[in-house]
Order: structure tokens, then sequence, then C-alpha cells
């Protein structure tokens, strides 16, 4: 048996410019005067936690604020956002992940976002993609800690009861790759529109789309 690990949700569908969108309409209801543009935001990609990365730019900022209620807003305004609909799954998703189901494959979803994240991406991607289509979904009540450390694919495996080599992973950001190699897992880099410019020089390989026969060939 072998299993594909669809990475984030953003490997799913392309929720990144909608999450920084959520950060800014979050700040406002706060009143706080930041706006993060593009470019601050493909910055601070390049580690994961969205609370994390609040704090972190408060203290460069030399302020204090409720990271993590500034988040809860966050993250109460992405999903609203996902629920008004217009969402796709990426290219090649909803292909590969019945292909691997026709080959025998295992399919998990391995985050390290919230269950309400990933329930609102699956209610807004159904019938397309739905929970049943996974034989896991790891989020952050899953693993103590967020990627790049290994723990949510240390977790997979031990509840999928799969060895890292006849696994693949899918990523979208530095960090994801970096949680997938760590724990021995072959990855594929899918950058996201806010990661296409990162390195992703670990991957095994990178994708502007999800093709089922090469990723079951790379186990």
């Amino acid at each position: 048996m072998s299993a594909l690990l669809l990475g984030s949700i953003s490997t799913v569908a392309d929720t990144s410019e909608r999450q920084r969108q959520a950060f800014n309409q979050a700040f406002e209801a706060h009143g706080l005067d930041w706006r993060w543009d593009q470019d601050q935001y493909r910055a601070m990609l390049s580690k994961n936690g969205g609370q994390a990365r609040i704090a972190e730019y408060a203290q460069s900022l030399g302020q204090t604020v409720d990271a993590q209620a500034v988040h809860e807003t966050k993250s109460r305004i992405f999903q609203d956002n996902l629920a008004q609909g217009d969402l796709a799954p990426r290219p090649g998703v909803v292909d590969s992940i019945k292909g691997a189901k026709s080959n025998g494959w295992k399919v998990g979803l391995v985050t390290t976002t919230s269950p309400a994240n990933i329930s609102a991406l699956l209610s807004a991607l159904s019938p397309h993609v739905q929970a049943q289509d996974f034989d896991l979904i790891v989020d952050s009540s899953s693993v103590p800690q967020p990627k790049p450390d290994k723990a949510a694919y240390t977790f997979a495996l031990e509840h999928l009861r799969e060895v890292p080599g006849d696994c693949v992973a899918v990523e979208d950001n530095i960090g994801g790759v970096q949680a997938a190699v760590a724990a021995g897992v072959t990855c594929v880099a899918f950058p996201n529109e806010n990661t296409a410019q990162d390195d992703f020089a670990a991957a095994r390989r990178r994708v502007d789309q999800l093709d089922a026969a090469e990723l079951l060939e790379l186990a």
C-alpha cells in the first residue's frame, strides 16, 4: 500500500490570497493600522502559523496586541469568505485523488490548520472534494507542533500505517516541504499564488498542476 498526502488546504484550493485579505480585514476590525501587501505577506510565508505571524509582526513594530484574538477574527472572516462560494479545486487535484484511490493508495490531508478551516474548505469544494475522499485528515488539534516540524507527517504515517518511502506528499510552501522531507516522505512542490517565487530545492519535483501518473511513479 502507498499514500498520497496533500499537505495543506492551499494544495487543494488556492486560498492564499483569501487568507491575506482576511488578515487585513481582521486588522481593521481590531483597530490596527496594519496592511500586509502581497510582497510582505509572501516574505512571511516561509514560516507556518498565522497567530505566530501576527505576534512576530507586532513585536517587530514594538506593539502589543492580542494575537490570538486577532487570529480568531481572521479565521472567522476567512471561513465566511469560503462560504460565499466561487472556490474551485486546483488543477489536477480531483483527478489525482481519484487516481490514487483507483490504484489502491490511501489519501490523506496533512495540515496544521484548524478543523474549522478544513470544514469550511471542504464545504465550499463539495461535491468535487469531500471529507470522505480522505482516509485521514490531520489538523492543528492532532499534533502539538505546526510545520515545519515533522509531527503532522509522523502522525499521518502512524495512523495510516505507512512507511515514509511508500508515500508522496504535495506541499505549497517551504515549511510544508521541510516537514515532509524531515519525516522522510518524498515531496512534490505545488506552489500557490503567493509562494510561486520561493526556492523549493528541497522538493523532489516542482509542478504547476498535479498529475496522478507522475505522483504514483514517485513512490
